[in-house]
């Protein structure tokens, strides 16, 4: 690391669990986040904040006015421009050190399969079941952490999928009965801390990851109730029958 580096990351380097030597896996790791929306907002922020090498941006979607009360990735000046693009302008500004790659559209399995086998984690923070199950598939192919998270009103939860131990549950063994139905916040409404919560809460379990720390979120959902400020753990474990992972 150069002097630079060794100044800005100085309070991470004082952590004796990351020290150096995380530090330098931090600087050298890529992250796919999929999603800057309320979720991949405060998730993007403090991974560029923290140095992650490089950051890969998926959203196909545009900042509207109604994004700013809790996408705080964006703000009044790039209205109407791809959330992607946007966040990598902020992220820059944020670190200049990082590197910043976009993708303004939807990737399909083929296009998504290849960025998900050069990362070292994946981040996803879409707000869709479809999505979700389409990226928790692709991570269990190719045995690539995965941090998922989900907001809506006052609710959120988080868990880690990673078969790179095969007897870690997927996603699919957790909502195998789900259909398409969402709870989507433009219909449902959000309180804008819950999300920040969550999404931060995912760039945690991904930099621990990163920096191969114990006490990953695996095999656990973790629900947080933001009328009481409180979080609560489920264990889960591998569905022996599931469709995805079995």
């Amino acid at each position: 690391m150069n002097d630079r580096e060794l100044l800005r990351y100085n309070r991470h380097i004082l952590l004796p669990q990351i020290d150096i030597e995380g530090q330098e896996k931090i600087c050298a790791a890529r992250c796919l986040i999929i999603g800057l929306g309320g979720l991949g907002s405060p998730a993007a922020m403090y991974l560029a904040a923290s140095g992650v090498g490089e950051l890969i941006l998926v959203d196909d979607d545009h900042v509207d006015e109604s994004n700013l009360q809790r996408q705080i990735v964006h703000n009044e000046n790039r209205l109407q421009v791809n959330k992607a693009e946007s966040a990598r302008q902020q992220l820059l500004a944020l670190n200049s050190m990082i590197q910043v790659q976009t993708f303004a559209r939807r990737l399909d399995d083929s296009e998504l399969r290849e960025h998900i086998k050069s990362a070292d984690v994946v981040l996803d923070c879409s707000d869709n079941f479809s999505t979700r199950k389409q990226v928790n598939r692709l991570c269990v192919d190719e045995s690539v952490p995965l941090v998922s998270g989900a907001a809506v009103r006052f609710e959120g939860q988080l868990t880690v999928i990673d078969k790179r131990e095969q007897t870690n549950p997927c996603y699919q063994c957790l909502y195998e009965d789900v259909g398409e139905e969402n709870l989507s916040c433009s219909q449902n409404g959000v309180l804008a801390p819950v999300v920040g919560i969550v999404g931060t809460s995912q760039a945690l379990e991904a930099l621990k990851i990163i920096c191969e720390l114990n006490d990953v979120l695996t095999g656990v959902l973790a629900l947080f109730d933001g009328k009481a400020n409180r979080w609560r753990y489920l264990n889960f474990n591998k569905n022996k029958n599931c469709k995805v992972c079995a």
